[in-house]
């Protein structure tokens, strides 16, 4: 397993998900064919071969649910790069092949690349921020955000690992963020939100709060927040809020994270070493997908003859 700086670097992420996930593919599978398989009863089921085509540049991510898309359909994948690996740089690379009755490798061709592209163009997004954020000197986290596909999130999330980036909570059952609708909600008292809060989810869950202004940062900490979320605030102000946040309440208690607009063209703007996690919705909203094809190998004498390595039959 190959990576990019930041990614998990103490197993595979594969091994992270559920046993569930595997439905979602058969889900996906019965959305692209729901009744007659037209096109499977034109070409049948005659052996067939087919290369995986990195057409642009970016990080491979994606590779279980490729996999079990062929799996189901009975048909095997051999990789010719590693998950985390940079593809595409040169002309349609040959990174794996699919090998399998021709009508299912047609069948699952559409469900697979859709999602390996979206992936890997998640992982490409995270790996490029963290970058940038580096070379400005930010040495703590970078996460992703909530605001996910329906139904993709598995998919989006593992994007995020695979690039380098944490991916920040799950679901709203993984950690009690209090954004302002609560707060108001709850009379306008972060201090009672926090404790009805802590009071269901007990020591397990960590509490978050986000805060217009470093006054209301100031209450949710003295509230007994894990995390506070600068949101929305200038450059300036987060370095301001930041440092005396520090300085009043000391670290290693509760988090500081900045959120709100921020992309790679104002984001180094931001990187103080006061911070702890800076969260964005760039790497994975409107995020540019990674251009792949799949390219079945035409038979001796069909087509012009047996494809050389690097070339497609286009369509």
């Amino acid at each position: 397993m190959s990576f990019v700086e930041g990614a998990p670097a103490h197993g595979n992420p594969a091994h992270l998900l559920p046993p569930s996930w595997k439905k979602s593919i058969s889900l996906w599978l019965e959305e692209d064919t729901p009744s007659f398989d037209y096109g499977g009863f034109v070409v049948g089921e005659a052996p067939a071969e087919a290369r995986l085509l990195a057409k642009s540049k970016g990080i491979l991510a994606g590779v279980p649910f490729f996999d079990e898309v062929f799996k189901q359909l009975e048909c095997t994948v051999q990789w010719h790069v590693k998950e985390g690996d940079e593809v595409g740089q040169e002309k349609k690379q040959h990174i794996a092949t699919v090998r399998g009755p021709v009508r299912c490798v047609l069948l699952g061709e559409r469900v697979a690349l859709n999602t390996l592209s979206r992936c890997s163009g998640i992982a490409t997004k995270s790996q490029s921020l963290l970058s940038l954020l580096r070379t400005a000197g930010y040495k703590n986290t970078l996460a992703g955000t909530r605001k996910t596909t329906p139904g993709f999130r598995l998919v989006e999330k593992y994007g995020m690992l695979v690039g380098g980036c944490d991916p920040h909570r799950q679901d709203l059952s993984a950690m009690t963020m209090l954004k302002d609708n609560h707060i108001w909600a709850c009379g306008g008292s972060i201090a009672t939100a926090v404790a009805a809060a802590k009071a269901a989810a007990g020591f397990a869950v960590k509490v978050e709060v986000e805060c217009l202004s470093e006054q209301e940062a100031d209450t949710a900490i003295k509230a007994g927040a894990d995390v506070v979320m600068l949101d929305n605030f200038t450059p300036s102000g987060v370095a301001t809020a930041s440092r005396n946040l520090k300085e009043r309440w000391g670290r290693g208690k509760y988090l500081i994270e900045v959120s709100g607009g921020l992309t790679e063209e104002n984001v180094a703007d931001y990187v103080c070493d006061d911070i702890d996690v800076i969260s964005s919705s760039s790497i994975h909203q409107g995020t540019k997908h990674v251009d792949f094809s799949l390219k079945v190998v035409p038979k001796q004498g069909v087509a012009g003859g047996k494809m050389g390595e690097g070339e497609s039959m286009e369509t």
